[in-house]
């Protein structure tokens, strides 16, 4: 029997995204006229602070998943090569408007010292270990991303009666999430062309199992803590938390079907091809 023949440096690794997708870096500046407003989402404390504490970490974890990708690019085919640029490049405008967006909710008088604390605890674990987790766990957590992209933007709830240009910022993010939700998977299928379809599988969703469980603790954290200075503690206050991640208007019950397609065999972001949502949200944007 013939020995089977090394798989090439750059053989390019197929994939479902499409081959004509362009990541669009639309570089577009928000709220930099408005005056802060502490409860900005419609008056709402609960989508006030769990926004704020989502976009809270953002830039240091945005950093995190640029490096994460850049780790594993080489040997990419040209197409793959050109999404990672593209990505980087969205990301690097997120990073800089979530900046300015934290500026915001400080000058209305948050302390967002405490998550970036606990954030910068938690990714100093994350070094001196393998690269690959770091891709696992980035790829985990832009389908997360990715998901909260596709409820914000089907669903014109999640910011109605946001102030100033708030609503605009979060629209403009979720356009640039779902555009570019597969560049973290397929580079991850790129560095992991060598394993078998099992060992791929079994770390992407171990990971995911993980990267959930942190994620909606510490995000609950974080959003309590936010509450808390607005004098909001007790049983009840997690109780109208809950119902408002959960029943109305439930990003966590709705991406739920979304999170459990991630642990199919055949999973890949673009199965579900969101292109005619994304000219839709952009020229609402407009």
């Amino acid at each position: 029997m013939n020995a089977q023949s090394p798989i090439p440096l750059d053989a390019a690794v197929a994939t479902p995204t499409p081959a004509d997708l362009t990541l669009t870096v639309r570089d577009l500046r928000f709220g930099r006229e408005d005056k802060p407003e502490r409860w900005w989402l419609n008056g709402d404390p609960y989508g006030t602070a769990w926004h704020n504490a989502l976009s809270a970490v953002f830039p240091r974890g945005e950093a995190f998943f640029i490096e994460a990708v850049k780790a594993h690019r080489d040997g990419a085919d040209p197409k793959l090569a050109e999404e990672i640029r593209g990505f980087v490049a969205q990301e690097i405008n997120h990073t800089r408007e979530h900046i300015a967006f934290n500026r915001a909710a400080t000058d209305a008088g948050y302390d967002l010292s405490r998550i970036d604390e606990r954030l910068v605890g938690f990714l100093e674990m994350t070094n001196g270990r393998p690269v690959i987790l770091n891709l696992a766990s980035t790829m985990a957590l832009e389908h997360f991303t990715a998901m909260m992209a596709h409820e914000f933007l089907v669903n014109p709830q999640h910011f109605a009666g946001a102030r100033g240009d708030s609503g605009k910022l979060w629209r403009w993010h979720a356009i640039e999430e779902i555009e570019h939700k597969a560049v973290a998977y397929d580079t991850y299928l790129h560095a992991t062309r060598r394993w078998s379809r099992w060992k791929r599988w079994k770390l992407k969703s171990l990971m995911m199992l993980l990267v959930t469980k942190n994620f909606l603790a510490h995000r609950w954290t974080d959003t309590l803590d936010l509450l808390a200075q607005d004098g909001m503690t007790g049983f009840r206050v997690k109780l109208r938390l809950a119902a408002y991640l959960m029943w109305k208007p439930g990003v966590l019950r709705r991406i739920f079907p979304a999170w459990v397609a991630y642990f199919l065999p055949g999973f890949h972001p673009w199965n579900n091809d969101e292109r005619g949502l994304i000219a839709r949200a952009e020229a609402e944007l407009a």
